[in-house]
């Protein structure tokens, strides 16, 4: 067999090959990636990159290397599962940096980091003033995430005592053109549904781009005609502005009125709209 066919029986046998090899290893984020697991990504890679221009003459040698480099890792992280020792010995351990907002200089100098590169690490995540900083930790990743002092840290809808609706995520129901049958129906919804929708709005479906609806119902469309300006749905808004509108109406009349029985039927339920309000205010309003 000619050397050019060899080499492409070859590397076509190792790219199927590896290709399972990486399912069975699992996902993994290269970004998050630890050390070991990185150099052994890249020994498998040198090892398949000589098998396949068959640098190595014997192949029985070189899969049995392949298969060590492979099945090791695997055996190891399967162990480490199961022992806090191994996983620390293999992985590493995090690393504090900061505690009580105080650099701790000796494990700056364990993780070997300079201060500045400290600076720039607490920058990407967004604690540009040192003083902000309670408390960092170095992954055995490499990454390192930041805790911010309880006065400093965005303040949220449970700090401010405010009920917000629970949020899904959102459905992709067009894409290029193209209605999605599943995730639309899934979410209770039909094409003729969606198709007043885009009539409503002035829209053909041919100049969706993409089309998703949220948890609340609302569709957002994006257009290939970018200088189309679409209006944003504000049902739910005006639904709200409604009950608010019949609920001032009816304070109003128990103001106005003489009669005491019409006064008090006025009065008890402008309170119950006044609570159905409360309650539907995390859905209609975000």
């Amino acid at each position: 067999m000619q050397a050019w066919l060899q080499v492409l029986f070859s590397s076509i046998s190792v790219f199927f090959l590896l290709l399972l090899l990486t399912r069975i290893m699992g996902k993994r984020n290269i970004v998050r990636m630890t050390p070991f697991r990185f150099v052994s990504y890249i020994v498998i890679a040198v090892i398949a990159a000589l098998i396949s221009l068959n640098l190595i003459q014997n192949l029985a040698f070189g899969f049995i290397s392949l298969g060590v480099w492979v099945l090791f890792p695997i055996a190891l992280e399967y162990l480490s599962l199961k022992s806090k020792w191994l996983h620390d010995l293999i992985n590493g351990k995090e690393t504090v940096l900061i505690k009580h907002g105080k650099i701790l200089e000796d494990n700056l100098l364990q993780t070997r980091l300079t201060g500045e590169q400290l600076l720039r690490e607490l920058r990407s995540k967004n604690a540009f003033n040192l003083a902000d900083v309670e408390f960092a930790v170095m992954e055995d990743t490499g990454d390192i995430n930041v805790f911010m002092k309880s006065n400093k840290k965005p303040v949220s809808a449970t700090d401010l005592g405010i009920k917000v609706a629970p949020l899904a995520e959102p459905q992709t129901v067009v894409l290029d053109g193209t209605i999605l049958n599943e995730p639309l129906f899934s979410l209770g919804f039909n094409t003729e549904w969606l198709g007043i929708q885009l009539e409503t709005r002035g829209v053909s479906l041919d100049n969706v781009f993409i089309g998703q609806v949220d948890s609340s119902g609302d569709l957002y469309l994006d257009l290939f005609d970018d200088s189309v300006q679409l209006p944003q749905p504000k049902v739910k808004e005006m639904l709200y502005a409604n009950f608010e509108k019949i609920q001032a109406d009816l304070t109003t009349f128990a103001l106005e009125t003489q009669n005491k029985a019409a006064k008090k039927m006025y009065s008890k339920h402008a309170g119950k709209l006044e609570q159905l309000m409360e309650k539907l205010k995390p859905y209609l309003l975000r």
